[in-house]
């Protein structure tokens, strides 16, 4: 019988995956624990091996082609048997249904260890949209266009479900159109996705069509001799795209900043180096310096390195710092975990080894979750301040500039001091403006007499 090769559910934020590359061609044997085929999930590359022996008899999704997790990418059997020339629905297996790591590609369902058969999967989703909180409208106009409602987020008091969300949910996924506004796009070879409708809950009409041809023309005889390349926003640069404006759209902003003198901290540097590198073999940085010291502050400022999930802030117990890395179309950010009970030598050799591995896409999804604080370094390049965008559900951010000689007015005289510039982006839900600036305050104290961290 042949068994389904599923699109795996390979971290608690991933919806879709990204066929990067198949190892196998359809008529070929595949071997238990053998690579079937590469994906990219939220950011990072993974090889899905196969939980299955047989022939891959069916494969659904081309390179570069998007599938929701547990969809089915296709099927491993014996030599001759046949199977569906398109990918069957994915039923009661919605996304973020199941918050758990499934990172198996392969399942019979009728030989599942957990008994649970399609129907029993059916009435699961049933029963959980019978525990949302939602109108009567919007439960009636979730049932006509065969909406899921745990699905939709809800927009009313304690994520109460209502009849805009469950309409902006449906026109996200399906385009209502007036007929002659649907001839007159055809006509003008128009994607509907992209006209934006002005009438009832938001349906297309004839002067919205108009309106985007006649935009279309202007932007054409604008852009005549200014054509230029066009990229698909894809894979990991879409990944990015979506956190950052999710955390735009969600999270208030607030960002600090603070000048620090690097004096003690480039000595401290210069007396460390030759020591981790010989045991390491990797150069101390300043950013295992400055790691080393947020780590050390977080202790005392648990709110920093606290997460808000739903209505509800999370204190952490662990300080594990994301370590933002930028990569070609994008950028990751592994995470270095309990950075508070490591000394220099072992920061060094943790950060420069993720490091290394985020840029040749070989992380573990292990490594890239669990951080409760973000540290993005541009420090390498000719910035001296920037607004860093919090790491979701994290609740601050840390940007690190560039260290650069400035005038600095000392005991009533100016002198030339390296200075180094940090911005604090915090989220406002969680953090008032007092508690965070008290955080700053400590780490710029800490950074200027580094060698208490070594008592």
């Amino acid at each position: 019988m042949a068994k389904e090769v599923f699109m795996p559910k390979l971290s608690s934020t991933m919806a879709v995956g990204t066929v990067l590359q198949w190892f196998k061609e359809e008529g070929d044997s595949v071997e238990v624990g053998e690579p079937l085929f590469e994906i990219m999930t939220d950011k990072i590359n993974i090889e899905v091996e196969s939980y299955e022996e047989g022939i891959l008899l069916k494969r659904y999704y081309d390179v570069d082609d998007e599938a929701p997790v547990n969809a089915v990418v296709g099927y491993i059997g014996e030599a001759g048997e046949e199977v569906s020339d398109t990918p069957p629905e994915v039923v009661g297996r919605e996304s973020g249904e199941d918050e758990t790591m499934d990172s198996s590609p392969t399942r019979n369902d009728a030989d599942s260890n957990s008994g649970v058969t399609a129907k029993e999967e059916i009435q699961e989703v049933v029963d959980n949209d019978r525990r949302v909180r939602a109108t009567p409208a919007a439960r009636r106009i979730a049932h006509e266009n065969n909406v899921v409602l745990s699905m939709v987020s809800g927009s009313g008091p304690k994520g109460r479900v209502h009849e805009l969300d469950v309409m902006t949910y449906v026109n996200g996924n399906k385009i209502f159109v007036t007929p002659l506004a649907e001839k007159i796009a055809k006509g003008n070879g128009v994607n509907l996705r992209q006209v934006t409708g002005t009438g009832p809950r938001g349906k297309i009409e004839k002067a919205d069509v108009l309106a985007f041809v006649e935009s279309q023309e202007a932007r054409s005889s604008s852009n005549t001799h200014a054509t230029g390349e066009r990229v698909k926003l894809k894979g990991l640069r879409k990944a990015v795209a979506d956190k950052m404006m999710d955390s735009v759209r969600t999270i208030p902003h607030v960002t600090l900043t603070s000048d620090v003198d690097m004096t003690k901290a480039m000595e401290l540097r210069k007396a460390l180096l030759p020591i981790i590198e010989r045991q390491t073999g990797y150069r101390l940085s300043y950013t295992e310096i400055i790691m080393k010291t947020v780590a050390y502050v977080l202790e005392n400022h648990p709110k920093v390195n606290a997460s808000v999930v739903g209505d509800e802030i999370v204190m952490n117990n662990e300080v594990n710092i994301g370590l933002a890395v930028a990569v070609k179309n994008g950028l990751i950010v592994p995470s270095v975990k309990q950075a508070n009970q490591k000394g220099l030598t072992e920061l060094t050799e943790t950060s420069k080894t993720l490091g290394a591995k985020a840029r040749d896409n070989r992380l573990t999804p292990d490594e890239m979750r669990g951080s409760t604080f973000t540290i993005s370094n541009l420090g390498m390049y000719a910035v001296d301040g920037f607004t860093p965008i919090i790491n979701p559900p994290e609740t601050a951010i840390l940007g690190v500039g560039r260290i650069v000689e400035k005038p600095v007015v000392a005991n009533g005289s100016v002198v030339i001091l390296p200075m180094m510039v940090l911005s604090l982006s915090f989220d406002h839900r969680a953090i008032d403006g007092a508690p965070a600036a008290a955080f700053l305050t400590e780490l710029k104290e800490s950074l200027e007499d580094p060698y208490s961290l070594l008592v």
